[in-house]
């Protein structure tokens, strides 16, 4: 009986991950052992990101390791870990590592409250508006170049051509300057400010300068706009508060730290 019980949980243990096998790891390379707590972490790591252990993981896990073993002694041999280029990498990547560990906990410590999700909900549906916008636009480099098309407009020129033929937006250019359907707070400030005081069918009389450079705007149409359900939004509402709270932490430590910046 006991036999049996014993041979059941050894069988087991192979099917959840290969614990068994797991446990007895005793490999050494050149004389130099492979430590099992760093084995460990791979298999948890692994298994925490939903990867299955099974016979063929394991060997590939514990063959890596014995490359990255071999590798390593090599890199040793011929003095590459003491190569200037490798200690400047190895630096960055210990830095850029204890960076990501630390704002991971940072994170797990200091969840996005539920509430405070909600109320950005509210904040994004306040923002999105109620209504969507058609548009079409013909961009230019400059506002005399705004003007020219303006007055072509008012003397009858077609918006579509005229965007075909002299826009410098590549992504609406080819389809006559259309933009399709959007809200307005998807474009930038002025844009949005020009094209929600659009008449449907109108464009606009002055030209509109952003970033980008100088936009003739037309109007083609507006619809009601249905925000989204909260449970869509949910997961990139808590990103974005997540990464403004990120955001804020660097902001404050900045604040508190003396930061001598002697460039010219």
């Amino acid at each position: 009986m006991f036999s049996f019980i014993k041979t059941l949980v050894f069988v087991l243990l192979i099917q959840l991950g290969i614990l068994a096998q797991a446990a007895d790891l005793n490999i050494t390379v050149n004389g130099k052992p492979i430590k099992k707590n760093l084995y460990d972490f791979v298999v948890k790591d692994l298994t925490s990101r939903g990867q299955k252990m099974d016979d063929n993981l394991n060997n590939m896990i514990v063959n890596r390791m014995i490359a990255m073993e071999l590798i390593n002694q090599e890199a040793e041999r011929t003095g590459l870990s003491k190569d200037a280029n490798y200690l400047l990498k190895e630096e960055l990547a210990r830095k850029e590592m204890l960076y990501n560990t630390f704002l991971q906990n940072y994170v797990q410590k200091n969840p996005i409250s539920e509430s405070d999700i909600k109320n950005a909900y509210e904040q994004y549906k306040k923002d999105l508006g109620t209504q969507e916008f058609n548009a079409k636009h013909i961009l230019v480099a400059s506002e005399q170049e705004a003007k020219d098309v303006i007055a072509e407009l008012n003397k009858g020129g077609n918006f579509t051509k005229l965007a075909k033929d002299k826009s410098k937006d590549p992504g609406s250019k080819d389809k006559g300057g259309d933009l399709g359907w959007f809200p307005a707070n998807t474009m930038v400030k002025p844009f949005a400010d020009a094209l929600t005081s659009l008449k449907k069918g109108s464009f606009t009389t002055t030209p509109v300068q952003t970033q980008f450079g100088w936009h003739v705007i037309k109007l083609e149409d507006t619809r009601a706009l249905q925000a989204p359900e909260f449970d869509k939004v949910k997961e990139g509402l808590a990103k974005t508060l997540q990464q403004k709270q990120l955001d804020k932490l660097v902001l404050d430590l900045k604040a508190k730290a003396k930061i001598v910046d002697n460039r010219k």
